[in-house]
């Protein structure tokens, strides 16, 4: 804790708080993701039909992402949380005991609600307690942290169906989302005074006034993080689908993709440093470069070394932009309004990561996979250079306690 009255926040003094539950909430969603697909198959799904249900998850989060801001904003970060890991819990016992497809189905959808309402009160609680110099280090450990949990998770799953059956991925996840909760109720955050810049409270902050009133921000750099999020999204089906391209065995790809990942990880607190450094624009360009033109050589790979180089190049690309789309939605979010405005922010941030694989979807039904691994990273490079453009050089300080300084981006 901050030793004294008004005492810089430091990342130590926040880590019990901000970045332990949602890596322990996060070890639980690993545990279920691979085997959601075979619970839908076991309860009668066709292929298609579980990965409808797989894709529920996401749409979920984003049909929960503006309620969640508007939650959060209302009853703070905690008690929402606290209750969102209940409703977890009672989904995924639903899970367990669902014996009809559409139960199952609705479970999951409500898993992937209530995964929306943790994302976006632990950034909303960084943004306010964490001093701007700090922010994209801050906000690349929460992303790091989640991305830590959601590896571990299916390795812990695996044990537990190993040992019990199909349902012990489910209770996995239960004891997660307790543990997880427990974890907000001992560990106390750091006091915050929830007063504005005049020392009084803010006012109730609603979804269709902070809609206009930021519509600008929106259309320019909430379209800019749609298209971060959907070259992320791409680059998960991309390189596996290309592996089976080549021929190569189950095994092999899944090492290749986890190289990739691990790379992934060890990147998100540099990252977030150079944010803090040299502004967010020098880590936004390169990131999206790197993706777009990892993706536009991975069609001309033709061996398993070829496609380790470009997956490990793809890591790299990932790694880099940790964080940063939850740094720019804190760094843009108005006074009185974060929440909310955060909640139409991650709107377009998991809009994007539902987008991308569709838009290879499409292009490989009208043309070929290669042409549209292709197409998604010319989208990558195009949204590097929007990014690269409207992203701010200077960001107006949030709030007194944010010793603000000048981000070195390009405008």
């Amino acid at each position: 804790m901050p030793s004294g009255e008004g005492a810089e926040v430091t990342l130590r003094d926040i880590a019990p708080a901000a970045f332990l539950p949602p890596a322990v909430f996060a070890v639980g969603q690993g545990a279920i993701a691979p085997v959601i697909v075979i619970s839908a198959t076991d309860l009668g799904a066709s292929p298609a039909m579980a990965a409808l249900v797989v894709a529920l998850a996401g749409l979920g989060q984003v049909c929960a992402d503006i309620p969640a801001g508007s939650l959060v904003h209302r009853f703070g970060e905690r008690p929402t949380m606290i209750g969102a890991a209940l409703l977890t819990v009672l989904a995924l016992v639903g899970c367990m005991v669902a014996g009809q497809l559409i139960l199952f189905a609705a479970a999951i959808f409500v898993t992937g609600a209530c995964t929306a309402v943790w994302l976006l009160a632990r950034q909303a609680f960084v943004t306010e307690v964490v001093p701007y110099r700090l922010r994209a280090r801050a906000m690349s450990t929460l992303g790091g942290v989640f991305r830590i949990g959601l590896f571990i998770g299916p390795f812990v799953g695996s044990a537990a169906v190993h040992a019990v059956g199909l349902w012990g991925a489910y209770a996995v996840h239960v004891v997660a989302a307790l543990v997880a909760a427990g974890t907000l109720l001992v560990v106390g955050d750091p006091k915050v005074d929830p007063a504005g810049p005049g020392g009084t409270a803010q006012p109730r902050a609603r979804f269709p006034a902070v809609l206009s009133e930021q519509r600008s921000v929106f259309a320019t750099l909430g379209v800019g993080v749609l298209l971060v999020s959907a070259i992320r999204a791409v680059r998960q089906v991309a390189l596996p689908l290309w592996g089976q391209e080549l021929g190569l065995s189950p095994a092999a790809i899944s090492l290749i993709f986890g190289v990739s990942g691990a790379i992934d990880m060890l990147l998100f607190y540099p990252a977030g440093k150079v944010m803090d450094r040299f502004g967010r624009m020098w880590v936004a360009v390169p990131a999206m470069t790197v993706l777009g033109l990892s993706l536009i050589v991975l069609p001309l790979t033709d061996t398993a070394t070829g496609l380790m180089v470009v997956g490990l190049i793809m890591g790299i690309g990932n790694g880099m932009s940790a964080g940063l789309v939850m740094t720019l939605g804190a760094d843009l979010a108005p006074p009185g309004q974060r929440p909310v405005f955060l909640g139409i922010w991650r709107v377009f941030s998991d809009s994007g990561n539902g987008a991308g694989p569709f838009v290879i979807a499409g292009v490989t039904a009208l043309a070929s996979l290669g042409a549209g691994i292709v197409a998604m990273g010319i989208v990558g490079l195009l949204g590097g250079g929007w990014l690269g453009y409207w992203i701010p050089r200077r960001v107006p300080p949030p709030t007194p306690r944010d010793k603000v300084v000048a981000d070195g981006g390009p405008r």
